[in-house]
């Protein structure tokens, strides 16, 4: 069974593999209709949203074949990766936090899901419980420690 991440990336494949093939030809056949393409409102639109579902389909075709390539195997069982939910203590907060580490497509930070290619992200991969971690954001520089690390194989018993 497919993730839900490539499950909503297929769908959304789906749906603009069907406008490319079907619903814009039909709309620049009838923009053409209408005459003088140089003055075409219709057809210069259709044509601009022909460019970006071409480059949106291949936009999501690439990152489908890369979440492909993930090797849940290679994901580390004894520190922070892919697929982890941490308790982090924030230093200056002085309070905890949880976060689970997920694709960039699946992030949401109020339900505390961040990307592993956030700042947070990219600085909690590879520490254990213990590690003190210094991140920086775009609001600054924050200090965390690792409390406690369930990775995603942890999880799956």
């Amino acid at each position: 069974m497919a993730s839900p991440i490539v499950q909503k990336l297929q769908e959304e494949i789906l749906a603009l593999e069907h406008e490319m093939n079907h619903e814009l030809p039909n709309e620049l056949k009838r923009a053409r209709a209408l005459g003088d393409l140089s003055e075409n409102a219709e057809y210069s639109m259709a044509k601009e949203r022909q460019s970006f579902v071409s480059a949106r389909l291949m936009q999501l075709k690439n990152r489908l074949a890369d979440l492909s390539l993930i090797n849940m195997n290679n994901i580390p069982r004894d520190r922070i990766a892919f697929g982890s939910k941490v308790t982090l203590y924030d230093v200056d907060r002085d309070v905890n936090i949880e976060y689970r580490l997920v694709t960039s497509e699946e992030a949401d930070v109020s339900k505390g899901l961040i990307s592993t290619t956030s700042p947070i992200g990219r600085g909690l991969m590879g520490k254990k419980v213990g590690d003190a971690v210094t991140v920086t954001t775009p609001n600054g520089s924050r200090e965390f420690e690792v409390r406690a690390v369930m990775t995603f194989h942890d999880q799956a018993l």
